[in-house]
């Protein structure tokens, strides 16, 4: 009976994974109407500031730290794992500074995002991208929970299963990302 329950999924891994399915059906969807639209005539061709590249490498940096501390978590390493998670979830604020450097960075080149003036290509890109700094924003909450739990004194139980749970869904906006900034060199 014991080995039959370790073979099952933790449900808040189960719902996890169905969210994240979910959430790359949505991106499909976005990318998918992306490239439909991309045939129009009035469709604006530009590049990614190279602000994006140093968003990406930071966001990288963020899964390594997560999965470090993780691992520190695992070995009851409490101040490294304090260390690594405070490391993680400052580079998921300087992830999303940097994006929004680079919407600055774009209307400031005259590629306005959204509005009356705004081209469907740069709208589709301000969307999609707001919409993982979203996903982001979600990750980082999951983050700083866990940062406060943390440096709580109360400590008492050590399960693995909300970090790896919080991993998990870091990694997989991560890897999101990384999807969608190669999505937007290519079509660039």
């Amino acid at each position: 009976m014991i080995s039959e329950q370790r073979k099952k999924i933790h449900p808040h891994k189960f719902a996890l994974w169905i969210a994240m399915g979910s959430i790359c059906m949505m991106f499909a969807a976005f990318t998918s109407a992306y490239i439909v639209k991309s045939g129009q005539p009035n469709w604006l061709l530009f590049k990614l500031p190279s602000i994006f590249w140093y968003s990406t490498v930071t966001i990288l940096l963020s899964s390594a730290a997560l999965q470090l501390s993780l691992k520190a978590f695992r070995s009851r390493a409490m101040n490294r794992y304090k260390a690594l998670i405070t490391i993680t979830v400052l580079l998921g604020l300087t992830f999303i500074i940097l994006q929004l450097l680079g919407f600055s960075i774009l209307q400031q080149q005259g590629v306005l995002l959204l509005g009356n003036n705004s081209n469907p290509s740069a709208s589709f890109l301000a969307i999609i991208t707001g919409v993982h700094i979203l996903h982001v924003l979600g990750g980082i909450t999951a983050l700083a929970i866990m940062f406060f739990k943390a440096y709580s004194a109360k400590i008492k139980h050590y399960s693995n299963t909300p970090i790896e749970i919080v991993s998990t869904y870091w990694h997989f906006v991560d890897f999101l990302w990384i999807y969608l900034f190669v999505f937007f060199n290519i079509m660039a």
